[in-house]
């Protein structure tokens, strides 16, 4: 295993086999599931990973620890990819104590039967396991109910649950001075906006509550360990779950014989032209949501068209609009567009979704019938997004 810090060890594994990461988000570059031990007069072990790899990761764990037990088991969270391995964990080690929260053990119970050996620790907390002193925070909702991060004031390392991690796999390097990151920050923001997004309340109360941290390291359980960038890191998330969009457009549409893509495309050239450069184009016929999501939460503007079907939205456009409600995004600047033959009941919805998300809405919505042309009104709404951006 590679040593992170004076006795402390990266126990984690990569899993380039899942294509989609909770069966919903595609997984182009695989996900890492990272565990942590701490070696000393007593051996301790932060989280572990999913069942599947549970033979490599108790492997790396023999090797290190050559025959000593492992004492504690701490659990910042259950969720199986985190917690599948611990009822194996528990065999082999019968007298480990695991610490964790009073929501920790009814999942720990729920999930694997386990109630007894158990250390429940509360808010502020602090265990001395001798050669570590560690300190635990409840992070609520960051993304589950139970989660907690544990701080070691030794090191001064916060294991911080899924919170500040990214998609993608750890190839070769695991701490961030010696691999280039560049390709983990977009996979970070795709993380927190599909699975923590909803939660921006939450996040912020849990940097609240770090504040005053002396934090050096951060150790996610997904993705890289941030030292060097850990303050890129951590403000990341608090611009996130703040809803602050940097100065760009997400520009999205739907469309079926390319009328309503004509619109979209004569759209971006007049945010172009008005002096927009971070204009994100897409298509949801042939781009997952997850990455829709992303920009959405990464850019202050937002485009929407749709033609109409079947009287309603385009059905790609109806789900999306489904998982942005969900999420609860806040403070966004709104243009919306569409097209129809018949009857036209598109821009009609968006304007519904519009006062629903309680967004801004900037120029003039634009509907084109059949392929009577639009172009003067659609470079009107670009036009109007970009001087509102500005």
């Amino acid at each position: 295993m590679k040593r992170i810090a004076d006795n402390i060890y990266y126990a984690g594994v990569n899993d380039r086999q899942k294509k989609l990461f909770e069966n919903l988000w595609p997984l182009p570059h695989g996900i890492s599931y990272n565990s942590y031990l701490i070696t000393g007069n007593k051996n301790i072990l932060i989280d572990t990973v999913d069942l599947c790899y549970s033979e490599l990761f108790f492997e790396k764990i023999d090797r290190t620890l050559n025959g000593r037990a492992i004492d504690y088991l701490i659990i910042n969270h259950m969720e199986p990819d985190h917690s599948g391995s611990i009822r194996l964990l528990r065999e082999k080690y019968p007298d480990i104590r695991i610490i964790g929260n009073k929501l920790t053990f009814g999942m720990l119970a729920g999930y694997y039967n386990i109630t007894d050996g158990l250390y429940e620790v509360k808010d502020g907390d602090i265990l001395d396991a001798g050669s570590h002193k560690f300190k635990f925070y409840t992070a609520p909702m960051v993304h589950w109910p139970e989660v907690m991060f544990t701080y070691d004031e030794t090191d001064k390392i916060l294991f911080s649950a899924d919170a500040f991690g990214t998609f993608g796999t750890l190839d070769g390097g695991i701490v961030d001075k010696d691999m280039n990151t560049s390709r983990y920050w977009n996979e970070m923001i795709r993380y927190y906006s599909n699975i923590v997004g909803k939660y921006g309340n939450p996040v912020q109360k849990a940097l609240q509550k770090l504040a005053d941290a002396d934090i050096q390291m951060i150790c996610s359980t997904h993705g890289p360990i941030w030292n060097e960038q850990k303050t890129k890191a951590i403000e990341t998330y608090d611009r996130l779950s703040r809803y602050e969009g940097l100065n760009g457009v997400t520009l999205i549409y739907g469309s079926m014989y390319g009328h309503t893509e004509q619109m979209a495309e004569t759209i971006a050239s007049a945010l172009s032209d008005g002096g927009v450069r971070e204009i994100k184009m897409h298509n949801v016929s042939n781009c997952h949501s997850s990455y829709i999501l992303r920009d959405i939460f990464n850019y202050k503007g937002v485009i929407i068209g749709s033609p109409t079907y079947g009287n309603q939205l385009f059905p790609e456009i109806d789900s999306l609009l489904d998982k942005i409600e969900l999420r609860e995004i806040k403070g966004r600047l709104f243009g919306y567009f569409g097209s129809f033959t018949w009857a036209g009941a598109a821009v009609k919805r968006l304007a519904a979704f519009g006062e629903t998300m309680k967004w801004e809405i900037v120029g003039a919505p634009v509907e084109q019938k059949q392929n009577i042309r639009t172009d003067e009104q659609c470079i009107a709404l670009g036009k109007a997004m970009a001087e509102r951006l500005q």
